[in-house]
């Protein structure tokens, strides 16, 4: 799930960080799309030579979409993840040498509470909007309105996206099924290591892959130099990826753009919300209105973000003088990635204190250059954390707690205010009538066709009459009327509440910004008073093991996993007197749950049906065990927000003991089905007939060797690890069952499977958190801060754009903007074509230059431009093929010694359906041939 708002905080504060991604879109020919090359140059100038892939991030939005229909089955589903990873791969694409697709499994306990919350609240959330819609939908019918038929279909429960589920098993098979699809199919692929962790493996999905980074880069054959890609949506993968502390690693995710247009739930229509639907009949869209059941979709775009730029804005931040040791910038980092835990994370509840929005981490940061003069050296090393020195950092933002609490009230009185009165102005600014009908205003681009006006006399005289019964009405609208119209005498009415522009707040009993506010916190919260020590220090005693924990997992991986943090409410910073003796230990050999162990975990009784019938019943007998474990309804505490989202589920924490105890006796009614869905698994890896390893794979197989066996470096590139025999494996010149029906069988594979582990090392190995010898240091990107001081030759600050910091940007002159606006129809409708718009020469940009030749061939130049980018003249060399002969090397080192003088050759198929996948026969067009 990640830190709320920290991601808006920080490409706010340092924008350069972000790099929208450039992609190509595939094409049509006589209606059939035509799969893009992946294993052309990458139009983002960057060559990536590991991607990986966090699933959660990509099976979410293709189940359950927001901006578009949702699909109708789970094979549609499977197919647009499918599309997905596509996508994600033709921007990634190329010289990637290793792909790792990761699925959230099992997780640690700690994040276990997290989980059941987030689905305990869906499942209360989805049934009060049911309740609430069917409510709406009959006062509408019962007052006349107009509604379209109400559709009959089963609402998707994303709670199925948990491991143990048949859902999440299917969607291992299907993962299976793609992979070997597109390493028979796809050039792009040719030299791909696939390695892929479903949801049997235990771990998160970001955490296994940090895990893979963190035990590969301990190896003497891995490459200090590798760029790193990883795909995730969760706002903690930028902390992740710091560290790492390699040179070069990127993130990719969805841009996320606010306030999208949503239909209403009930009539389909655009323009309101379910609660403000009055069941009027939809309007006309359209001349013939051929808009009439479409909604505003648009493709989804992404953004990278570069984290070696991030860690040049740290290192200007962060960088102080006079210390009394030596400054190493990346001790420095994982302190501040540390200090971020405090805010918000998956495992802890931030500090009443600290609000990100409220700039909680640069506060930290002045407080931690304040105060690290005093401390002697670092908060943390290689994920372990020093508690004397935290506690000063800790008791110097409990002195001025007391103000942050009054701050936070200032400001929030203040935006009230400013809110009312930006009510009052519009409702004062407002036109007291707006016509409607054929006097409607109309927008600019609608007068190109005009319509007769009918019957003007009546509309004026109908305008007339709803004018002077306005002017009537809001003569005093304290003033009440007398049947003939006039004011009446008599006194006035009092106005409603719905009319006040006040909004209703939610109570408030802690009153932070009042006196006695550590009284009233724990009485309310913990049902405690203040002045119980014991339980204060028990309680910060929780939250420090929390972040110890927290930390020892970014770097170091799971310490515990039954370890969790036993509260709802987090203690304040003054409280952190006295932690440097607590205890940071955590129990050794510990193991996760079991995947259906999980979902009685972290599942609501409403989702039971994706369980064993007599599991399910544990969760609704009265007479079970652990029937307390799941609340039919349960509180929500707004603590001081708004908003239901905002709020703390107040959930009894699940007993690890009693739950185990009670599925004891539900254990031999498992099938042998759900036996098998129910145990832990490992990763897979997966390569083609022309990837180096092949051939040892195959020979494994044909020999039959039953011991795991260690990975040649030099045959994958540099990767290490053990392989053993898959029961379950993919193999050459055997079919591959489809999962999906409406795609068919591989009858032609050449791909190959085995089981794959990372490399082992002892219980107490502890993985250095630096950069490894002989990482080259990016090219920086910002504007150095003495650039006008020893720059001589006056020459302007250029910014880097994109990647390539040798980009030579390329401008239409104004003559060549005229002679596009003259050439090119208006009425076009190309995203990006502004024939109004100023020339971009016209701002007074250094970089303009005027595009010299002929203006006559300005359209054959535009005929060469993606729609989007129509301004940027001729296409950038990146962009050209460049000629290669057969048997062209990759970049990596690994394939230069393996050079193999055969070309790729993709499995010919008779039919292909959407994306380039193969079809079945029967689900084929006929189609004629052409003369």
């Amino acid at each position: 799930m990640g830190v709320p708002a920290f991601f808006r905080w920080l490409s706010r504060k340092y924008p350069s960080i972000i790099v929208n991604c450039v992609e190509e879109k595939a094409k049509e020919c006589n209606g059939v799309k035509v799969p893009i090359d992946t294993s052309k140059p990458n139009p983002n100038e960057v060559e990536f030579d590991n991607l990986y892939l966090d699933m959660n991030g990509i099976i979410h939005p293709c189940t359950h979409p927001e901006d578009k229909p949702a699909p109708k089955n789970e094979d549609e589903m499977m197919v647009a993840i499918f599309e997905y990873i596509d996508r994600i791969f033709n921007i990634d694409r190329r010289d990637c040498s290793s792909a790792k697709s990761d699925s959230s499994s099992p997780a640690p306990r700690a994040k276990m509470n997290q989980q059941r919350s987030r689905r305990f609240r869906a499942s209360k959330e989805g049934m009060e909007a049911a309740e609430e819609k069917q409510k709406i939908r009959q006062e509408i019918l019962a007052k006349g309105g107009f509604l379209p038929p109400e559709e009959v279909k089963e609402r998707f429960d994303s709670n199925c996206i948990t491991p143990g589920t048949e859902f999440m098993d299917n969607l291992a098979k299907c993962l299976r099924y793609y992979i070997a699809d597109r390493l028979n199919s796809d050039p792009g692929w040719k030299n791909l290591t696939v390695i892929l962790s479903d949801a049997s493996a235990p771990g998160e999905g970001e955490h296994k892959i940090m895990d893979y980074i963190r035990r590969q880069r301990a190896q003497p054959s891995h490459d200090p130099n590798t760029h790193h890609c990883l795909c995730g949506a969760d706002a903690d993968l930028i902390m992740l990826g710091l560290a790492t502390h390699e040179p070069n690693f990127t993130i990719i995710r969805e841009e996320f753009k606010p306030n999208k247009p949503k239909p209403c739930a009930l009539c389909n229509q655009m323009g309101h919300e379910v609660k403000d639907c009055q069941g009027l009949p939809r309007e006309k869209q359209g001349k013939h209105d051929q808009f009439a059941d479409t909604l505003p979709v648009s493709e989804q775009e992404f953004i990278f973000i570069r984290l070696c730029v991030l860690r040049e804005y740290l290192e200007r931040e962060l960088t102080m003088a006079s210390l009394p040791f030596t400054f190493d910038f990346e001790r420095s980092v994982d302190d501040w990635v540390f200090m971020c835990f405090f805010v918000g994370n998956d495992f802890l509840p931030h500090l009443p204190s600290l609000e990100i929005r409220e700039g909680a981490i640069d506060r930290l940061v002045n407080i931690y250059k304040n105060v690290v003069h005093k401390t002697g050296g670092y908060l943390t090393e290689s994920g372990f954390v020093n508690l004397q020195r935290v506690q000063m950092i800790m008791l110097a933002v409990g002195e001025v707690e007391d103000s942050i609490f009054k701050k936070r009230k200032d400001d929030d009185d203040n935006f009230k205010r400013r809110q009312k009165e930006k009510r009052k102005r519009l409702k004062r600014d407002q036109p007291s009538f707006i016509p409607g009908g054929q006097f409607s205003p109309q927008a600019l681009g609608n007068r190109s066709s005009p319509q007769a006006i009918c019957n003007p006399r009546q509309a004026a005289f109908e305008m007339r009459m709803h004018d002077r019964q306005n002017s009537t009405t809001s003569a005093s609208p304290n003033t009440s009327l007398t049947p003939d119209g006039s004011p009446s005498l008599g006194g006035g009415i009092k106005r409603k509440c719905e009319d006040s522009d006040s909004e209703p707040e939610p109570e408030d009993n802690i009153r932070l910004w009042e006196t006695g506010w550590k009284q009233r916190y724990y009485k309310n919260k913990f049902d405690v008073d203040a002045s119980d020590e014991k339980f204060r220090r028990k309680v910060v005693q929780s939250y420090v093991e929390g972040l110890c924990w927290v930390l020892r997992y970014y770097y170091q991986g799971c310490a515990s996993w039954n370890w969790y943090y036993p509260f709802h409410y987090a203690p304040f910073a003054s409280d952190f007197e006295g932690i440097a003796d607590m205890p940071s230990d955590f129990e050794k050999g510990s193991k996760p749950f079991k995947p259906l162990e999980q979902l009685m975990g972290v599942f609501p009784a409403a989702s039971g049906n994706f369980l064993p019938p007599t599991w399910r019943k544990l969760m609704t007998d009265p007479e079970s065990s652990i029937i307390d474990f799941y609340p039919e309804d349960f509180a929500i505490d707004l603590n001081g927000k708004k908003y239901a989202w905002q709020g703390v589920a107040l959930l009894p924490f699940v007993d690890e003991r009693r739950l185990r105890a009670a599925l004891e006796e539900v254990y031999p009614d498992l099938t042998p089905e759900e036996s098998r869905r129910n145990s832990l698994g490992g990763d897979v890896l997966f390569v083609g007939k022309h990837h180096p390893l092949c051939d040892f794979i195959v020979e494994q197989y044909k020999t039959k060797n039953t011991e795991a066996v260690d990975i040649p470096p030099e045959l994958c590139h540099g990767i290490q690890g053990k392989l053993t025999l898959n029961d379950n494996a993919v193999l050459p010149d055997q079919v591959v069952q489809s999962p999906v029906p409406m795609l068919r069988d591989l009858t032609q594979n050449s791909a190959v499977s085995i089981s794959f582990k990372d490399p082992q090392f002892a219980e107490d190995f502890i993985f250095k958190a630096t950069v490894l010898p002989g990482a080259k240091k990016p090219a920086p990107v910002l504007k150095p801060g003495d650039w006008e001081k020893n720059n001589h030759d006056g020459r302007p600050w250029r910014p880097q754009l994109g990647f390539n910091r040798d980009r030579k940007p390329v401008h239409l002159n104004q003559s060549a903007f005229r002679t596009l606006g003259h050439t090119m129809p208006r009425d076009r409708g190309m995203p990006g074509m502004y024939p109004n718009a100023m020339p971009l020469g016209a701002y007074g940009s250094p970089y303009a230059r005027p595009l010299m030749g002929n203006q006559q061939q300005i359209p054959k130049l535009l005929s060469n431009l993606r729609p989007q980018e129509s301004w940027r003249g001729p296409t950038p060399l990146f962009q050209q093929t460049p000629q290669r002969t057969a048997g062209a090397a990759p970049l990596l080192a690994w394939n230069r010694m393996l050079q193999s003088p055969n070309q790729f050759q993709p499995a010919q198929y008779q039919g292909l359906g959407p994306m380039g996948y193969p079809q079945r026969p029967e689900d084929r067009m006929d189609r004629g041939r052409q003369v």
